[in-house]
């Protein structure tokens, strides 16, 4: 575990060549690709969500494929589609910009509901269908989205359905006065993502992924998770919480998390730091919540300061 730890840790400093003061959401991010998940970026724009995916697919040497959304993109554009071939008299797949082992669907939200759709199928079962014939992903495959805040103009809410399916929803957010600063003078002769070199391989990260599934997480672990997400579907300032898939993400991401850290085990403090990115994006709130000013982040907090940690553990 100690090797992959530190693997993972060149790969963080890597990106965050390019990607300054945002070590904690590079790690999650890094952690979801380690725990086969997918994750939902959203924030004004301008803020880097899209250098750091680039910065993330060359520090492993990931094929990389954009999809750059709006209203007039289709499904096909998405999956690829099958073409007649006269001279062999048969039927060609042109595969899709979704076959890669990092796909930045930029500005998601700019998509049809219908085009939307399509990723569901890519997301979760890691194949898409065209013309009756399934077609299998690269593996790994990590899909990272970019969300515009939803009141800006030309954007559509993403189905509850397709939301469940990111594992991770996070936000960069402006930089503080200092980065900025040293983010512009770091750009005074190129981009840093220009000279970024990798770390590793994508043979490398699949070894990684399946050590996941060794890592320790001890029985009581398990219970304050499922207790976590249960909580949510109680409080009363939410109408629908979070789902059993909510539940395996937050228990499996926490031990991708454990080896970013160079832990073979999972502790309290796992969940604790990775909850409110996993779990906060799948409520649906009571319509009086909204109007009261009540956030779903707000309730991940209370459900956490509610449930009881576990104090002794086996390793």
């Amino acid at each position: 575990m100690t090797s992959s730890g530190q693997i993972l840790e060149q790969i963080v400093d890597n990106v965050s060549k390019c990607i300054l003061g945002k070590k904690n959401e590079i790690e999650l991010i890094i952690t979801a690709m380690l725990a086969e998940g997918h994750v939902l970026l959203e924030d004004v724009p301008g803020t880097g969500k899209t250098v750091l995916i680039k910065a993330l697919s060359k520090s492993i040497q990931g094929q990389f494929n954009r999809i750059q959304c709006n209203p007039d993109l289709l499904p096909s554009d998405v999956t690829g589609v099958s073409i007649y071939h006269p001279k062999t008299e048969s039927f060609v797949f042109k595969v899709g910009p979704v076959m890669a082992n990092i796909l930045l669907v930029d500005e998601i939200n700019r998509a049809t509901t219908k085009t939307q759709s399509a990723l569901l199928e890519a997301m979760e079962e890691r194949q898409v269908s065209v013309d009756g014939e399934c077609h299998p992903l690269p593996n790994p495959f990590l899909m990272l989205a970019t969300q515009n805040s939803v009141d800006f103009e030309g954007t559509y809410m993403l189905p509850e359905a397709q939301l469940d399916r990111f594992m991770f929803k996070l936000s960069l957010g402006y930089p503080d006065e200092d980065t900025e600063l040293r983010m512009v003078q770091s750009q005074k002769k190129g981009h840093p993502l220009d000279e970024l070199q990798p770390v590793t391989d994508m043979d490398t990260i699949l070894q990684i992924q399946k050590q996941v599934y060794d890592v320790h997480i001890d029985e009581a672990v398990v219970e304050y998770g499922v207790q976590i997400t249960r909580a949510t579907r109680t409080h009363p300032s939410v109408r629908l919480g979070a789902s059993p898939r909510a539940t395996l993400s937050l228990i499996h991401a926490s031990k991708a998390f454990a080896i970013l850290q160079g832990r073979s085990y999972v502790i309290p403090d796992d969940l604790k730091q990775l909850a409110p990115s996993v779990l906060a994006h799948r409520l649906i709130l009571q319509p009086e919540s909204l109007y009261n000013g009540i956030s779903q982040g707000s309730i991940i907090q209370s459900v956490m300061d509610q449930v009881r940690a576990p104090v002794r553990m086996e390793r």
